[in-house]
């Protein structure tokens, strides 16, 4: 077992008899207990209405007493059940097992979960996590060292993260362990790191649910890994901005302000393998009259790495601290007086808004790191690893590319770019007064042509070099070849980037 010492009495954590483990994985996939079977049985409605927060529909359609349903009642809808019911749902584990795990726990004379197991997918496999039930299913203020299951967040991290394959990976503030569960198909080996004893716990029993090794370290930041280089590195850390307090471990890291995530920044580059990459999840602090890009900037500045910043949101302060209190359940007066000083220290550092994104760096070596701050907040632009291994191939080949060489090159638009017009009615027609170039789906993937940009970018097809083409436009157009090269060159550098062009090898 698993043990940390308190003022008082050692505390042993859940899940850490790897043999009942073991078992009640048996019994969870015996009974169906996937991201497939479970929306079926619920059926589309209550499965969506689940996804809504709603629990009556999925209620009224586990009923019927199966292991499946069951399952569902305890784990998902945060029910009470009878002890033969429970107890018939678990034939490998067994109920007393079951119970001294910490998976379930009394509740008068019926069981409910003492923990929260889910099921989560990839495109390739079915997993099992394991983490405490939050503040919807088992109302009330969350503990101390709550482990955090799966979230918008966590979610967010995992579609971003670049899955090439790895050597070492660290995943720094693992949780539950998602991000490690994720990077183990195309990892050679995984360090998975918390400050919370529980938390690794926890990300323990996920590990072995899913036939999966991890090398698992408390400590902070990278005092686990002091020496250690890796060619990934992802981390979800404790990046909630507030005045230094640590009331919750998933939540709050215990420095004040944005000062963890720019310490993690910042260590990233002495932990990175050449060609290394580090992908996190961060929140910054915007104060009045500045630029969130001078900030932010100057941390991955400092790294020497090349950097893709990506903003996807903005928080005002009293909605950014009441999205957190609820998040960890508070309620009340406690909740309040919580607020109220978290509102003060906000006050007090001219802090006019929260900035919430991603940093994607690699380490390149250059003495002249390539730096993208991007506020990138549409609905369908969220960054991918696709699209994030994609932007950093492209930011690479156009910093070795001179204005000879992009001259020289065959561009083609990407297949899916679509031209979107708009006109004005006048006493002549329509008139165009705006020409977007967008790639659908590509994060920032725009650009904004004139009438000149809109002809020279229809002739990239491949097929002839820029140079051509420009020669052909300022010849049909009487244009001195030379200036036009000058004025569209940049533009051209901007679509590349955004993947509105790419350049197509000879």
């Amino acid at each position: 077992m698993i043990t940390a010492p308190t003022d008082h009495q050692p505390a042993v954590f859940p899940m850490t008899d790897l043999e009942v483990v073991d078992r009640l994985g048996t019994d969870l996939r015996e009974a169906g207990y996937s991201t497939t079977a479970v929306p079926e049985l619920l059926g589309s409605s209550a499965h969506r209405a689940l996804g809504r927060g709603e629990m009556w529909p999925a209620l009224r359609s586990t009923r019927g007493g199966s292991a499946l349903e069951t399952m569902i009642r305890l784990f998902l809808l945060g029910t009470t059940e009878s002890e033969g019911a429970v107890a018939r749902a678990f034939p490998e584990a067994g109920l007393s097992a079951a119970l001294s795990s910490g998976a379930l726990e009394r509740d008068g004379a019926d069981i409910r979960a003492g923990l929260d197991i889910r099921p989560h997918a990839d495109d390739d496999s079915e997993f099992l996590v394991v983490s405490d039930l939050d503040s919807d299913t088992r109302p009330g203020p969350v503990r101390r060292d709550h482990v955090l299951g799966i979230g918008q967040a966590s979610i967010t991290l995992a579609n971003a993260v670049i899955r090439e394959p790895a050597g070492a990976v660290m995943d720094l503030g693992t949780g539950c362990g998602i991000q490690a569960l994720h990077a183990f198909s195309h990892s050679g080996s995984i360090v998975a790191t918390d400050t919370n004893a529980r938390a690794l716990a926890l990300a323990g029993a996920t590990a072995r649910l899913n036939g999966q090794r991890w090398d698992l370290r408390e400590g902070s930041l990278f005092d686990p890994v002091v020496g250690e280089r890796f060619d990934l590195i992802v981390s979800n850390p404790p990046f909630v901005i507030g005045t230094g307090r640590q009331q919750y471990e998933y939540r709050d890291s215990g420095i004040a302000g944005d000062g963890l995530c720019r310490e993690l920044v910042g260590g990233m580059t002495a932990h990175l393998r050449p060609g290394g990459t580090a992908q996190m999840l961060a929140n910054w602090i915007v104060r009045e009259d500045s630029d969130w890009r001078e900030r932010v900037g100057g941390w991955v500045y400092g790294t020497g790495c090349d950097a893709w910043v990506v903003q996807r949101e903005m928080a005002d302060p009293a909605e950014y601290v009441a999205l957190w209190l609820k998040d960890a359940g508070e309620t009340g007066g406690s909740a309040a007086g919580t607020a109220s000083d978290w509102l003060d220290y906000f006050a007090a550092e001219k802090v006019t808004g929260i900035g919430m994104g991603l940093i994607t760096l690699r380490h390149n070596g250059s003495d002249d790191p390539d730096v993208v701050l991007d506020e990138i907040t549409g609905v369908g632009e969220e960054v991918t690893g696709a699209e994030a291994a994609a932007f950093l191939a492209r930011r690479a080949w156009l910093r070795g590319a001179s204005d000879v060489d992009l001259l020289g090159a065959r561009l083609s638009l990407a297949p899916s770019v679509i031209l979107e017009q708009r006109a004005l009615a006048g006493h002549e027609g329509w008139s165009t007064v705006l020409r977007l170039l967008r790639r659908p789906g590509g994060p920032g993937a725009t650009l904004q042509l004139d009438e000149w940009g809109q002809s020279l970018l229809a002739g990239c097809t491949g097929n002839l070099p820029m140079a051509v083409l420009l020669d052909l436009m300022g010849t049909a157009h009487g244009l001195d070849v030379e200036a036009l090269a000058e004025a569209v060159l940049p533009t051209i550098r901007v679509a590349i980037t955004r993947g509105l062009l790419h350049p197509v090898d000879s």
